[in-house]
């Protein structure tokens, strides 16, 4: 959890700022995962803090959804030319992509619970970046 606090703070993923009046808050929660090992063993713990994106309002909180996915078709073909022009490729991974994309609608999530980021309960969060599960 801390390491993911980190990626975010690094980031500058958000403000705190005074509680608004109009707007929507969104909650968060951590969602965790083992990572396995060919054997089936935990390697590794990650933990990931996402958004409640069902509690957005459509026209209020964003106007439209985007997801950057991938079609198998595209990644075929870009490997059958790859392949063809006997070009050099390379695989990475990216920890945190979605914490690098700029919001332009103003969105604000509650302060997290476990960790205190300032002991004033009228103080949210005010994304200026995205989090995983907003839409």
């Amino acid at each position: 959890m801390s390491e993911e606090l980190e990626q975010i703070e690094k980031n500058n993923t958000w403000e705190l700022v005074p509680r608004p009046h109009d707007n929507n808050i969104i909650g968060t929660k951590w969602i965790f995962k083992n990572k396995l090992n060919e054997n089936g063993e935990v390697i590794r713990n990650k933990a990931k803090l996402v958004c409640k994106g069902y509690a957005q309002q459509e026209g209020i909180d964003f106007e439209e959804t985007f997801a950057p996915v991938a079609r198998l078709e595209a990644i075929r073909m870009f490997l059958a030319l790859s392949s063809l022009q006997k070009f050099k490729l390379y695989q990475m991974d990216v920890k945190s992509v979605f914490l690098n994309g700029d919001l332009e609608e103003e969105v604000y999530i509650e302060k997290l619970d476990r960790f205190i980021l300032r002991n004033d309960p009228k103080l949210v969060c005010k994304l200026r970046k995205a989090l995983y599960g907003l839409k």
